[in-house]
């Protein structure tokens, strides 16, 4: 099954694109909730390079690697990748006068409710939209 997410941001391609993919952006938007961090993430932004972003509770309870391999790179367009388990994302990006749209496309897994998948990431992409429009 696939989940679909999406926001409007409001910046430019260039202004998007490089927070979404520079690391030192990434740790600042790349959570879902207030309790939780990117303390590390890197980006080799080519096919075949890989992702990964640290995801951890601020109170170290829990947390895990997010680690992806690039499958498609067309720069402030598209991202496509597969994560650790497999599982197959894309990641689109649509310029319209002043906005970007970004939409991701994602498998959902088996371990929690499609649902609190989606909730999950559109949190982080909330995070990433509310970010952008502030730097």
């Amino acid at each position: 099954m696939k989940i679909t997410i999406e926001a409007t941001i409001n910046a430019t391609p260039e202004k998007v694109w490089s927070a979404w993919t520079t690391p030192n952006h990434i740790t600042k938007w790349n959570y879902a909730t207030d309790d939780w961090q990117c303390p590390h993430a890197s980006n080799d932004l080519k096919v075949g390079g890989k992702y990964c972003a640290r995801m951890e509770a601020k109170d170290a309870s829990m947390g895990f690697d997010f680690v992806a391999i690039y499958d498609e790179v067309e720069a402030m367009k598209k991202l496509a990748y597969t994560m650790a388990d497999g599982r197959k994302v894309e990641t689109v990006f649509v310029p319209s006068s002043e906005v970007v749209t970004v939409t991701t496309v994602f498998d959902a897994e088996n371990e929690n409710s499609v649902e609190m998948q989606k909730q999950g990431w559109q949190s982080i992409l909330n995070n990433f939209k509310k970010y952008v429009e502030s730097i």
